[in-house]
């Protein structure tokens, strides 16, 4: 029997298992949505933005490890999820992103709201392809879902043009799909994990780098597992944080630009580096020459291409964490590794971290009250100054994930992130942590928020100024704040060197805005009012904004310099005796 393409649409989301989609109406697609009114079995979130659609898909995938879909117009539609195939593609989410597309016999035409969103996004996707016959259609959304959360994770673009939605064809979807010149890795080379071990067993100062890799893989029980055996240390990337729990005695903490001095240290002192599921970014190694320059380097990893691009290893291991891990248990063996342990627990105790508590609310102040009244959560992070303190003093286990925007760095990411984080979690407390400048980038989906029921706590962390980028022209631009504070206006001086009793009223209104879109809000400057608010936001059933009054001269310390190697890390008491020599 013959269907419609809207029809087989709908059948393959069915078939594949999806009960959320994230889409925006437009003329391309208006035969899909109305396909999808007619299902009771897939529920269709409706944002405010289509970057904050993508967003929200990926809060949905990340924190499910499941598929998220989108589904948008074409044109200005398809060119807005464009950062978020991006952010989906370096932080490896798995995404399948249909786009509408004029029909066929208009492509090329430059018809109204046509654009080569395949050929655009081809660098950011992991498979992208405009639908060019009916009869193609199932294969290729087959295909889509496959690719999308096989191997490496990643996004996948499908161009489906209106005529192709409403041409007739078989009504089959394929159950299995096999795609000429992709085989995932699914095994992993015993030789050459044979050949990591024995670096490791050799060593006398082993470390263990967990990256995200190992959060995708959903191997951290068996992460721990492996290090208990072992007794070798841990520190984590950004996106690896959680990889092991926070408190467990071998971890260290994270490592690199502003990470612990003492995770640093142990990354250029230890023999052997035993790495699994990074792909060794600038931000992670700082100066590639003096990174971990006495170990042999280890490299296990899902994607060959990622091995030895950045940092050359010792010793390649293509395959997915959890399963060169499982291998890995069964050989570990106890290693004497007291005498190194205690010395990073020497360098931890002589360089913890640490904030200034006497300039009232500190962002450690709201990070360890989160700790201690919201355990077991989803924590989301935006990106900026308030994106470093999480990750540092934010505590995970067993029960509870990070999600952030790591490789692409994405501004904006973590509001929708936590809408969707939640609408997939609806029994899941969702902690969004984030900052003035970021929050407003997709401020609208707050209405999303609402209409959703995702009863998020939002903690605002507001200094008035684009935090890391005036941080970063404080100790490097001779504190020439450009473009950075939110509050400037015409009339304030060029060279404004900090906030004064002059500074105009900062805009927008954090508390009235929430209140305006069906929210509740409450604006904090101690201590005990955040304790306060979010003791009250724990039971409402709303969303909540707490707008959290943090000073504008906060930073994140420790701090290694752009280039600099990560050995190099300074502070606040570093910057004081430099400036007094």
């Amino acid at each position: 029997m013959d269907i419609t393409g809207r029809k087989l649409f709908v059948k393959a989301l069915q078939e594949e298992g999806i009960d959320t989609i994230f889409g925006y109406p437009g003329g391309t697609v208006t035969d899909l949505f109305d396909e999808l009114y007619k299902t009771d079995s897939i529920d269709l979130v409706l944002p405010r933005h289509e970057q904050g659609l993508i967003h929200e898909a990926e809060g949905y995938a990340k924190s499910t490890g499941k598929v998220g879909v989108c589904l948008v117009t074409s044109g200005p539609g398809a060119t807005n999820i464009v950062t978020g195939l991006a952010d989906a593609h370096y932080d490896s989410i798995p995404l399948v992103c249909f786009t509408g597309q004029v029909p066929l016999g208009l492509i090329g035409n430059d018809a109204f709201q046509e654009v080569d969103i395949v050929g655009m996004t081809r660098s950011i996707t992991k498979y992208g392809v405009t639908v060019r016959n009916r009869e193609d259609l199932g294969k290729i959304i087959k295909m889509a879902f496959y690719i999308a959360q096989t191997g490496k994770p990643g996004p996948v673009l499908i161009d489906i043009p209106k005529d192709i939605q409403t041409a007739s064809g078989s009504s089959v979807y394929p159950d299995h799909v096999d795609i000429r010149g992709y085989k995932p890795i699914n095994s992993v080379h015993v030789g050459q994990l044979k050949r990591a071990y024995k670096l490791l067993k050799s060593a006398k100062k082993p470390l263990i780098l967990a990256g995200g890799g190992v959060n995708i893989a959903r191997a951290n029980k068996q992460l721990q597992e492996f290090v208990e055996k072992e007794n070798v240390p841990v520190v984590t990337t950004i996106m690896g944080k959680g990889a092991i729990p926070t408190t467990h005695p071998l971890y260290i903490g994270n490592c690199g630009m502003h990470g612990k001095y003492a995770a640093n240290i142990a990354v250029t002192e230890c023999d052997v580096l035993f790495s699994i599921g990074t792909r060794f970014n600038d931000r992670i190694t700082g100066d590639l020459n003096e990174f971990a320059p006495h170990a042999k380097i280890v490299h296990i990893d899902v994607d060959t291409a990622s091995i030895s691009r950045n940092v050359v290893v010792d010793v390649p291991v293509v395959s997915d964490a959890k399963t060169a891990l499982e291998k890995l248990i069964e050989w570990a063996e106890p290693k004497k590794t007291e005498k190194w342990l205690e010395q990073i627990r020497q360098w931890d105790e002589e360089n913890p971290l640490a904030m200034c508590r006497d300039r009232g609310l500190s962002p450690q102040m709201i990070m360890e009250h989160i700790n201690k009244e919201f355990p077991h959560s989803i924590y989301v992070t935006d990106v900026g100054q308030h994106q470093m303190w999480a990750t540092q003093y934010l505590e995970l286990d067993e029960e509870s994930q990070l999600i952030t925007s790591g490789g692409l760095g994405t501004m904006g990411f973590g509001f929708p992130a936590a809408i969707g984080a939640k609408i997939a979690n609806r029994d899941k407390d969702v902690v969004l942590v984030t900052g003035d400048g970021g929050f407003q980038m997709n401020i609208q989906e707050m209405a999303t928020a609402v209409t959703q029921g995702t009863n998020i706590t939002i903690c605002l962390l507001n200094n008035y100024y684009l935090g890391m980028v005036r941080q970063m022209q404080e100790l490097f631009y001779g504190k020439r704040y450009s473009a950075t504070c939110l509050r400037k206006r015409p009339g304030c001086p060029n060279d404004c060197k900090g906030p004064n009793e002059a500074c105009p009223k900062y805009t927008p209104d954090f508390v009235k805005l929430a209140e305006a879109m069906g929210a509740e809000g409450v604006r904090v400057a101690t201590q005990e009012e955040f304790k306060e608010a979010f003791a009250n936001a724990l039971k409402s059933g709303h969303p909540v904004v707490i707008d959290c009054q943090i000073d504008s001269d906060d930073k994140v310390w420790p701090m290694v310099a752009p280039g600099a190697p990560i050995n190099e890390a300074f502070d606040e008491k570093d910057l004081e005796a430099k400036n007094a020599e």
